[in-house]
C-alpha cells in the first residue's frame, strides 16, 4: 500500500508537469517604442545613465549638447522560453527622428537606407548590428546581465541575410532585424527564441552616422506603436497569460483526492495461514 501512495503522489507531479509545460504561453502585447529604446541597454540593469548632456565613460556614445538633450532608456522587455515564436505587427502610428534638432523626417521599425547602410559595433555582451538605419531589431538574453563576450554580428544586407527572410532564429546576445515584421509579400516573418533564452527586448539601432559605435540617442524624437505576438497572431485581440486548464485543474484534483484515500485506507489483512 505505501507503494501505492508513492505511485499516486508520482501521477499527481506527473500531471502537474505535463500540464504546466505541455501548453506554450501565447499572449499579444502592445507597446511603444521610443527614439531612446537602445537595443544596447538591453538586460543593462547594472548602469546607472548620467543626466543628459554629460558625458558616459565606457557607455553609449553621446552628443556634447543637443537641443533635445534627453537620457538614453532601457528597452522593453518580455519573458520567453526557449522554441517561443515571436511574430511583430506594425500599425504605422507615428514615426521616430534621428537628427539633431526637433521634428524633421521620422523613420518607421523599416529604418532608413539600403540594407547594409549601417553598421555599428557590438556593446557589452550584445552583437553589433548590420542592416537599415534607425531599424526596430531585437536580442534574445537568458537570466545574466550581458556584460562582456558579445557574439557574432548578424549580417542583415543584401549580400547577408537580407531583410525577406521567413524564419530566424538568432542565438543569445545577437542583435536581429525585425523592421515592419513582414515580408514584402506581407508574410509574417517569425523570430524563433533559442535555447536557454528567457527574455526578449526590442529596441532601436543607432550611432554617429548610424556606423561605428552604439550611441547618438540622446538627440532622437518621436516614437511608433507595434504589437508583439508571443506563440500568437498579434492581429488578434490582447489576451492574457493563459490560466491552467479547467480537465487539467479536474484531473489533479481526482489525483490528490486519490492519494489521500489511499494513505487513509486501512490495511487489508492477511489470510490465516493455517497448519
Amino acid at each position: 500500500m505505501p507503494c501505492l501512495h508513492r505511485r499516486a503522489r508520482f501521477l499527481v507531479a506527473a500531471a502537474l508537469t505535463a500540464g504546466l509545460a505541455g501548453s506554450a504561453s501565447a499572449t499579444v502585447v502592445e507597446t511603444i517604442l521610443r527614439g531612446s529604446d537602445a537595443i544596447w541597454l538591453a538586460g543593462r540593469t547594472d548602469l546607472v545613465i548620467p543626466p543628459a548632456g554629460v558625458a558616459w565613460p565606457g557607455g553609449l556614445a553621446r552628443h556634447p549638447i543637443t537641443p533635445e538633450m534627453i537620457q538614453e532608456t532601457l528597452p522593453p522587455g518580455y519573458s520567453v522560453n526557449g522554441g517561443d515564436v515571436i511574430r511583430v505587427l506594425d500599425p504605422a502610428d507615428g514615426g521616430i527622428s534621428f537628427f539633431n534638432g526637433f521634428g524633421g523626417i521620422v523613420y518607421g521599425p523599416d529604418g532608413n537606407g539600403v540594407p547594409g547602410s549601417s553598421i555599428i559595433s557590438s556593446f557589452g555582451g550584445i552583437s553589433g548590428y548590420i542592416g537599415t538605419q534607425g531599424a526596430l531589431v531585437g536580442v534574445f538574453l537568458d537570466g545574466a546581465i550581458p556584460l562582456a563576450g558579445a557574439p557574432a554580428t548578424l549580417d542583415f544586407s543584401n549580400g547577408g541575410l537580407g531583410t525577406e527572410f521567413l524564419s530566424l532564429t538568432p542565438g543569445l546576445g545577437q542583435v536581429f532585424y525585425i523592421g515592419n515584421g513582414v515580408t514584402s509579400g506581407n508574410v509574417f516573418q517569425d523570430f524563433i527564441a533559442p535555447a536557454g533564452a528567457t527574455r526578449l527586448f526590442l529596441g532601436i539601432t543607432d550611432g554617429f552616422g548610424f556606423n561605428g559605435p552604439p550611441g547618438a540617442f540622446d538627440d532622437n524624437d518621436g516614437s511608433y506603436r507595434i504589437r508583439i505576438g508571443i506563440n500568437e497572431d498579434p492581429r488578434n485581440p490582447l489576451t492574457p497569460m493563459p490560466e491552467p486548464a479547467p480537465m487539467l485543474l479536474l484531473g489533479i484534483g481526482l489525483l490528490v483526492f486519490a492519494a489521500t484515500r489511499l494513505r487513509r485506507r486501512p490495511p487489508v489483512p492477511l489470510p490465516v495461514q493455517r497448519h
